[in-house]
């Protein structure tokens, strides 16, 4: 016998019942259904037995208030922008943890005022997102559930400078939004200190797939205020590659051809083409296909770069959209990955309009702390991902498609040459990492 998990009183479920049924849009009914995605759970009630008036369908337990809807589309456009700046900056490998990122900035939004909050709003795309740290708070929960096939687990910290006289409630909501703390340190007193432990932090985290997320040299006795995030994830694949038919073979690039290990795995996927850019789409999905990896890998004439402009956040939501693709057998030719990448994304996020949060005599953080001129010191994102026959492991601080029939009879999908891949959490279609392989 089936059975289903909530946890909630009897009470409120009476009362989102009746919300729900006659469809009134007002604020309890906000609420409840925060706390429905928050990871409340009741007791199972089997399926087929007596419920009392107003239960629930199936649907409806699994519906997400507007809000988390719209945080997670103002996520996708900030990993998709995000991603092309990195993209543009230089021609080699890329990998980020967008949501890592972003709820590690929202966490210092939610202590921004005036113009450095409206900078960092836009920024990270939520002018369009009401209730902001609820909504993240909702999302986190959903994304690092621990009933899953996959480990993945999210962890924030602010580590500042004692001496700012960090506000109690700042601290307490840091806690309650996000789980993180701030951490209040000696940069003054002894900052190499300070870094090996911040150090420490991050590599117990990552399980210590990531030691030093903070150089040498890289934080100072002036130092204020230094965001550090930090996630690892652990997936294998829905369906596995059989390490027998890995072999040696060419990955092309513009300059040279490099040997790679290529994975080999015939079996049913969802599979697309994209006419306006002359890409192949792949999903190959994570055990109990809670998480998905989308590969967009253009055609052998096609240069990345085409794919790349092109790349929207509502053109990749149409390119990767499942219904758009045809499920059927395939054979994958995909490469082991191993990757490790540095980014300090202050310069990044200067070009995405934020920057008086970096500049002393600009930045406005008095919902977080009594001094003046506290502004960000550091954003450091490292980030780890490897790709094998069993699946992946990652570790990190911070249009039309047609069906692909109509291509090959006998589809085929070889990722010999540079391409985009993006891991989505598949319940909230968010954007957990993103990147580019383009060179061994």
């Amino acid at each position: 016998m089936k059975t289903l998990d909530l946890e909630l009183t009897q009470d409120s479920i009476d009362v989102v019942n009746e919300n729900i049924e006659n469809r009134v849009k007002n604020q309890e009914e906000s609420e409840l259904l925060r706390a429905m995605t928050s990871g409340n759970r009741l007791a199972p009630v089997p399926w087929g037995t007596s419920c009392p008036p107003h239960s629930f369908t199936e649907h409806q337990l699994n519906a997400r208030p507007p809000v988390m809807d719209h945080l997670c589309e103002a996520n996708g456009t900030f990993a998709i922008s995000l991603l092309k700046v990195l993209c543009g900056d230089n021609s080699g490998n890329v990998f980020l943890s967008p949501i890592s990122i972003s709820s590690a900035l929202a966490m210092v939004y939610m202590g921004a005022r005036r113009d450095t909050a409206a900078q960092m709003s836009q920024a990270l795309y939520l002018t369009q997102v009401a209730d902001v740290h609820p909504a993240f708070q909702a999302l986190l929960t959903e994304v690092n559930k621990t009933d899953t096939q996959y480990l993945l687990r999210t962890a924030n910290r602010l580590f500042g400078e004692k001496t700012c006289d960090f506000l109690s409630t700042y601290k307490d909501s840091c806690q309650k939004f996000y789980q993180a703390e701030l951490e209040e340190l000696s940069f003054t007193e002894d900052c190499e200190e300070c870094r090996k432990h911040i150090n420490a932090w991050v590599s117990e985290k990552t399980e210590g797939k990531i030691t030093e997320v903070l150089g040498a040299g890289t934080v100072h006795s002036l130092t204020k205020l230094v965001l550090v995030n930090a996630i690892y994830f652990k997936g294998k694949w829905n369906e596995q590659f059989d390490r027998k038919y890995t072999r040696g073979m060419p990955f092309k690039t513009k300059q040279e051809k490099k040997t790679v290990q290529m994975m080999f795995k015939k079996a049913k996927f969802n599979m697309g083409y994209i006419d306006e850019v002359h890409t192949q789409v792949l999903e190959l999905p994570y055990e109990q296909e809670e998480l998905r990896m989308l590969v967009l890998l253009p055609d052998e004439d096609t240069d990345l770069a085409v794919v790349e402009e092109a790349l929207t956040y509502e053109n990749f939501r149409a390119w990767t959209n499942p219904e758009k693709m045809t499920k059927s057998k395939v054979q994958v030719f995909f490469p082991r990955i191993k990757l490790e990448t540095s980014y300090d994304l202050e310069s990044f996020l200067r070009r995405l309009g934020m920057t008086d949060a970096f500049e002393e005599a600009k930045a406005d953080f008095s919902g977080m702390s009594t001094k003046k001129n506290v502004p960000v010191s550091k954003v450091t994102h490292k980030c780890f991902v490897e790709v094998n026959e069993e699946g992946t492991e990652a570790a990190e601080t911070t249009a039309v498609v047609r069906n692909s029939r109509c291509c090959h009879m006998e589809p085929r999908f070889c990722a010999d040459r540079p391409f985009l891949f993006f891991i989505v959490h598949h319940e909230t279609n968010c954007v957990v990492f993103c990147g580019r392989f383009s060179s061994p």
